[in-house]
């Protein structure tokens, strides 16, 4: 057999771990208002929309505003016409308007935009002329 010689040694002593850096604050979940660039604010005094769709979609509330008047006149049937006629001329406005001026029309894509309003005006309206009349309570 042969000797080996074996060297006895203390173990180093482990590095103490590096405090970690405190977090810089993120951003404010608010701006403040002097953070807005002034080239991207909207301008001062415009209270109208900056396309034509969202002029129609503007109309498109009001008729269908006015259809839920005549509603709760007690004429369900006249009512529920205007709202139907309302969502009809949305979709055909939404068919022929180009994208850029659609607004407020343009939630999704234009096929499905115009297929789901027409078949709710359509909808509404067959169902309006449809159910019998009811005798009242």
């Amino acid at each position: 057999m042969t000797e080996v010689d074996v060297e006895l040694r203390e173990p180093e002593p482990e590095p103490e771990p590096e405090p970690e850096p405190e977090p810089e604050p993120g951003p404010d979940l608010e701006p403040a208002v002097d953070d807005v660039p002034p080239e991207s604010a909207e301008p001062e005094g415009r209270r109208y929309p900056s396309t034509i769709g969202g002029a129609i979609y503007l109309l498109v509330l009001a008729v269908s505003a006015v259809g839920l008047v005549v509603v709760a006149q007690g004429h369900w049937r006249a009512g529920v016409k205007w709202i139907a006629s309302a969502l009809l001329f949305a979709a055909l406005v939404r068919l022929v308007i180009p994208a850029p001026q659609a607004g407020m029309l343009a939630v999704r894509r234009r096929v499905i935009d115009v297929l789901v309003l027409a078949l709710v005006g359509a909808a509404l309206w067959f169902l309006s002329t449809s159910i019998p009349n009811q005798p009242p309570l």
